[in-house]
């Protein structure tokens, strides 16, 4: 199974790219072995439209695109379920073990996603009640990506 984060909005230089770039290639060493065909991301630009309306639907229609057949989309959304690591980890070993091709993890923009993204998710997710910037929320996503790799593995980075 491949993962695909699609995000609005680019990380610029600095910490947070560093940061979820470190992630992404501790999840790269050791996602083969379980079974999993690599991490990407997909950056797609901020929508320049006047009205948060607008912003959300051009932005839902570029995510949508960038959705390939036979893929569970999981929504990052402030409004989401929080869901404890293993039990993330379980998720994600459950729809490899399925065959799905793909797990796509949508972060929206300022405004946030569309109601209708948010209904086509399999999962909705939250990190805590608190809001966070979609720049944070990939690098939080990007760290449960891979300590659910390590929780799958048995590796002892995930500690109960």
């Amino acid at each position: 199974m491949r993962l695909v984060v699609v995000s609005i909005g680019r990380l610029k230089q600095g910490p947070e790219r560093e940061l979820a770039e470190r992630y992404r290639e501790r999840f790269g060493d050791i996602s083969r072995k379980l079974g999993f065909r690599g991490l990407e991301i997909h950056e797609i630009p901020e929508s320049r439209a006047r009205d948060a309306a607008t912003r959300i639907s051009e932005e839902a229609a570029a995510i949508s695109a960038a959705i390939p057949d036979k893929s569970v989309l999981v929504a990052l959304d402030e409004h989401g379920d929080n869901i404890d690591s293993a039990a993330f980890a379980r998720l994600l070993g459950r729809w490899r073990d399925e065959g799905l091709a793909n797990t796509i993890f949508a972060i929206g923009g300022a405004d946030g996603l569309s109601p209708d993204l948010r209904r086509k998710a399999k999962l909705c997710v939250a990190f805590g009640a608190a809001t966070w910037p979609h720049q944070m929320v990939r690098v939080m996503l990007l760290e449960q990506i891979y300590r659910a790799a390590t929780i799958l593995a048995g590796h002892p980075y995930h500690r109960v």
